[in-house]
């Protein structure tokens, strides 16, 4: 069985390296890897357009006499500072809130409801709005933002919290969503997979790559993206022959 095995792997090998303009695809699913590093910038940078958004929406209704450019520059100002440290101080706190509530050693969320839990409990709200007030008396007091514009967002600023969290609702929502059509996509390929039809595996198969472009990188989700690339690419390669060894199967999941 070793040496069965052994064989089947040096074929596998054989095949998947073959036809090497076809490996040259970008971003294969094989190429993406989950680290503490990627998945926090991934975090911090998606969660951190979705703050700024709420924001810029948040100021536009408290302040509808100021003209477009007036917003523009006084959401820039807050930006630059203190306020953008502050958005992203309260994504720091809640990952880290998550990873600790949850005893992650590894310093990386193995699955979405983890990171839902430090986005929704982690105090993103609480430490937003306490270093909102905080530039906006150091702005006031440097004369960079009128005191009466000041006035007007301390007083609505429960809109703009408001408007925060519903957008971080969304934004959780649309990854949970991402994460059930991965797993649609990937049955779907199986079934064509029955049926031995390459053409609708390789729709399936191109969706999951691209909404794994979008998603948060989580190892689990990964993993089972990683082994249909690989069992695909082994048809693809070997002339869209379906006629596998369990063993090629079995080598399909493994190298990974």
């Amino acid at each position: 069985m070793e040496l069965s095995l052994e064989n089947n792997k040096n074929n596998y090998n054989q095949i998947i390296n073959k036809s090497m303009e076809q490996e040259k695809e970008l971003n294969t699913i094989n190429e993406m890897t989950v680290t503490k590093e990627n998945q926090n910038q991934f975090i911090e940078t998606t969660l951190g357009k979705t703050i700024n958004g709420a924001l810029d929406i948040g100021l536009r209704w408290i302040l509808p006499d100021l003209i477009e450019d007036q917003v523009i520059e006084i959401k820039d100002t807050l930006l630059k500072n203190g306020l953008k440290e502050g958005i992203q101080k309260s994504i720091e706190k809640a990952t880290d809130f998550g990873k600790s509530a949850f005893g992650i050693v590894t310093g990386k969320f193995d699955n979405i409801s983890q990171l839902q839990t430090a986005v929704q409990k982690g105090g993103i709200i609480d430490t937003v709005s306490d270093s909102l007030d905080s530039v906006l008396n150091y702005t006031v007091k440097k004369d960079m933002i009128p005191n009466s514009v000041a006035r007007v967002i301390r007083s609505s600023k429960n809109t703009i919290l408001e408007n925060i969290q519903t957008n971080l609702g969304k934004t959780m929502t649309e990854q949970i969503r991402g994460i059930e059509k991965i797993n649609k996509y990937i049955t779907n390929w199986n079934g064509y997979l029955k049926q031995e039809d390459f053409e609708g595996m390789q729709r399936e198969y191109e969706k999951v790559r691209e909404q794994l472009k979008i998603l948060v990188p989580l190892e689990t989700t990964l993993q089972k993206a990683r082994e249909l690339e690989n069992l695909h690419k082994l048809i693809r390669n070997n002339g869209q022959n379906f006629n596998l060894s369990e063993e090629e199967k079995i080598l399909a999941s493994k190298l990974i």
